[in-house]
């Protein structure tokens, strides 16, 4: 670098570091700067102001700083190549190329002739302001408008105004090595490489900005031109006999009750206050797999967030949290609870549009609200709505609400023509604010309506909420879901008239219950939920820490050498760590006695721990049932022992919503019994059978860890039992007696657990007896037990202490 240069970017250094702050977002496999092989950047535009950012970006990224020079077999090379240079200031005259295809070139060639070189080339975009733009643009919005290439003039504005919200994406590195070998050295190679950056980041700002935006009288306008509303419109002036304008009037109010009204001014100055409200409330906010994210926005996908709901701070997190890594923030469905004031206002500033809780038949609301929908998908805004319809009052994901997802799929039965992928989001907490009210609404209060008096009470209340937990899951492209579950199902595509083919219901309910079991695949572990599981499954709910502490070892052991699954998150710190962490919550009772401290559960803590128990219990279904069969067996096969498995989680699978198939299952119970039989804690004879060892402290951590499924096992008992004495009898007969009998083995054994005698949760199960052929119908209609039922009835009962038995004997 010249020395002219040099004192240039010295004397620039100053206000691009007081007016330019950078978020970064970065790919998992940026090489470090240690590496031995050389590292160089492509970026768009040559430009001061984007080298000094990137070289600051790249120092918080401990990379080397992309103003050197990079030596190879005696050449010195720019470390960083510009594909564009600035615009002219005027419009005349040619803007001259940049030394991009050359220096492209000459490391290609480097490459070809020394065979153990291989740089890497990291993509690194600068995104000047992420402001979406817009059909009609103010002057000063024109100016500042990020473009390829922008004047000097044009990008001092650029600076000066959007310099405060910079987003610097580092992409993957790529090998030079591995282009060489494959494309060749010679220069369409070079020129190939060039074009695929540019390409390469214009999807990326397209992904990091969204689609341009319309305003909300354009989109009513839309609306009213729609065919169907056109329709919905005429038939209501026909069947109601009222006149055109007054049923205009009535949809343009449900138009305005519906519609949001997206401001980027807004959900910058949301960003900055929750950024603040986080950094006070959690220890830390730990996100996995945002990766998948920023893949599918720079693909072109139309992006639905389906997230499990656990909090009203489920709409801020996970908002939020997208927007740090990288892609636009997606129009949300929030339920018309929340449109009350102040609140109404911003929520649609930020994005949000209201849907009422029942459509209650009124064919010109659903109508209205469907063609919205397929609207925003039709301009490619992402959106984000929640499958169980509400917040869940007991920890466990919710049965799933279908509504959303027809509508869905019919906005592709318009014919959109990008792909819809779903994207399942597990959302954890520490603490949960709503936990109390959650208890007091399940024991019979009435719900109290959303208002402004309830924001302020739960802001007075704001405390340590420990860590927050955004898990995305596997993507679900709806596209293939239907190619593959409805081969023709393109057939029904109507642009005109929304198509409610047969297949539709059906399909839907998959499609429903796979976004809930991929929710739940994705789960994240965490302290607080770990020790109330533990403490729940203990006597008493009460544990000597020394043992708690081994305890949560043995728990994380188990997850760690026999996944539930591969999306699982699991912690990395130690059982003591993480009790210390649960302990500064405030989360459990501390006592000493002469031989130390005591760990317990208060009967108030009892029920808010089990909220957070429920929302990792079904990662432990297939370790504690294996644990359950070694404790009531002297010695098993392993053969039977996987079968008892399989079966039970097939009986738990829709209720716990489960993913695992039966080979799935196998595999993970062969885990859990290596796991325990390298803790010493379970031993297999030679012929095959395993049993446990006769260590009385490590089968403390067995029984603890069967305990966890007990309550599970005790329902399955229950209808086993009553489903064979009582047959034949009505559904809805056996599922009212299954409740009164859980009701009274809830007093009998303490269970204050609204889920164990919830008539929903019964049903499931009975349901999922009658899929599996254990229950069938006879010729009037009724109950009975069929031939495989003795089968699972005496694997479920010899699973179940005597005294449950007894209880639901008498």
């Amino acid at each position: 670098m010249s020395a002219l240069r040099s004192l240039f970017y010295l004397l620039l250094k100053l206000p691009v570091r007081l007016l330019v702050r950078t978020r970064i977002v970065a790919d998992t496999n940026t090489p470090a700067n240690n590496q031995t092989q050389p590292i160089f950047y492509v970026v768009r535009q040559q430009s001061a102001s984007d080298l000094l950012a990137l070289q600051s970006a790249c120092k918080q990224q401990n990379l080397p700083d992309p103003l050197e020079q990079v030596e190879i077999n005696g050449k010195t090379f720019q470390r960083t190549l510009c594909l564009a240079k600035p615009s002219r200031l005027f419009s005349w005259g040619k803007v001259g190329k940049t030394q991009a295809l050359r220096q492209g070139l000459e490391l290609l060639n480097q490459h070809a002739l020394d065979k153990n070189l291989d740089a890497q080339l990291i993509p690194a975009n600068m995104i000047w302001g992420r402001n979406p733009s817009k059909d009609k643009q103010a002057t000063l919005s024109s100016l500042i408008a990020d473009q390829p290439s922008p004047s000097w003039l044009r990008k001092f504005f650029i600076v000066l105004f959007s310099g405060r919200d910079t987003l610097v994406r580092f992409s993957e590195a790529l090998s030079i090595r591995v282009m060489t070998d494959n494309h060749g050295s010679d220069k369409a190679t070079a020129h190939k490489l060039l074009r695929v950056a540019r390409f390469h980041f214009h999807r990326q700002t397209m992904a990091a900005r969204g689609p341009k935006l319309i305003h909300r009288q354009q989109m009513f306008t839309a609306l009213m031109a729609n065919p169907s509303v056109k329709r919905i419109i005429a038939d209501e002036v026909k069947s109601k006999k009222i006149s055109e304008e007054k049923v205009k009037k009535q949809a343009l109010a449900i138009m305005d009750e519906i519609a949001g009204d997206f401001n980027f001014s807004w959900i910058l100055l949301g960003e900055r206050i929750l950024k603040w409200l986080w950094g006070r409330l959690f220890s830390d906010i730990k996100v996995d797999n945002a990766k998948v994210l920023r893949e599918l926005a720079q693909d072109g996908h139309e992006i639905i967030y389906v997230p499990c709901h656990r909090s009203h701070m489920d709409y801020l997190l996970l908002s939020y949290v997208i927007m740090q890594e990288g892609v636009m923030m997606p129009r949300i469905a929030a339920g018309i609870n929340l449109n009350f004031w102040p609140a109404g206002g911003i929520f649609r500033k930020g994005g949000a549009f209201f849907i009422r809780r029942s459509f209650g038949g009124n064919r010109l609301y659903s109508t209205i609200f469907r063609e919205y929908l397929g609207l925003l998908f039709e301009k490619g805004y992402s959106v984000k709505y929640y499958t169980e319809g509400g917040r869940s009052r007991t920890g466990r994901v919710l049965e799933p609400k279908t509504g959303m997802l027809a509508m869905t799929i019919q906005s592709l039965l318009r014919g959109i023509d990008r792909p819809l992928t779903l994207v399942p989001v597990y959302l954890g907490y520490e603490h949960v604010m709503e936990v109390g009210t959650y208890h007091k609404e399940l024991s019979g209060s009435q719900k109290k309506n959303e208002s402004m008096f309830g924001v302020l009470k739960a802001i007075k209340n704001l405390r340590n909420y420990g860590n927050g937990y955004v898990n995305f899951g596997e993507p679900m492209n709806v596209n293939e879901f239907l190619n593959n579950h409805v081969p023709d199902w393109k057939d029904a595509i109507d642009p005109i008239e929304p198509q409610k083919p047969n297949w539709l219901t059906p399909t839907v309910n998959v499609l429903a219950e796979n976004v809930m079991t991929n929710i739940n695949k994705s789960a994240a572990l965490n302290g607080v939920a770990l020790v109330a599981l533990i403490l729940h499954a203990s006597e008493n709910k009460a544990l000597a820490k020394a043992e708690l502490e081994a305890q949560l070892d043995f728990f994380l052991t188990l997850q760690r050498q026999a996944p539930y699954s591969d999306s699982l998150t699991i912690p990395e710190e130690t059982g003591a760590q993480i009790l210390e962490h649960v302990i500064s919550l405030n989360k459990v009772t501390i006592s000493e006695d002469t031989f130390g401290s005591i760990v317990s559960l208060s009967a108030t803590a009892s029920l808010e721990m089990r909220y957070y128990r429920n929302n990792i219990l079904h990662t432990y279904v297939v370790p504690a049932l294996t644990c359950r069969l070694l404790e009531k067996h002297n010695k098993i096969s392993e053969e039977q022992l996987i079968d008892n498995v399989k079966s039970i989680v097939a009986l738990l699978k829709d209720d716990l919503f489960l993913w695992q198939d039966s080979e799935q299952v196998a595999t993970q119970t062969q885990q859990v019994l290596a796991s325990l039989q390298a803790s010493d804690i379970a031993k297999q004879s030679k012929a095959g059978f395993w049993s446990l060892t006769e260590d009385t402290n490590l089968l403390t951590h067995v029984h603890v860890m069967a305990e966890c499924i007990d309550e599970s096992l005790q329902r399955l008992a229950i209808i086993t039992s009553l489903s064979t004495r009582l047959a034949p009898i009505s559904k809805r007969d056996l599922e009212e007696k299954v409740v009164a009998i859980a009701k009274r083995l809830s007093v009998l054994n303490n269970i204050n657990a609204p889920e164990f005698v919830d008539k929903k949760a019964q049903a499931t199960l009975i349901a999922s007896m009658r899929e599996l052929g254990y229950l069938v119908i006879n010729d009037d209609g009724l109950l009975v037990a069929s031939e495989t039922m003795p089968a699972i009835k005496a694997t479920v009962i010899n699973l179940v202490d005597i005294e449950v038995l007894q209880s639901i004997a008498r």
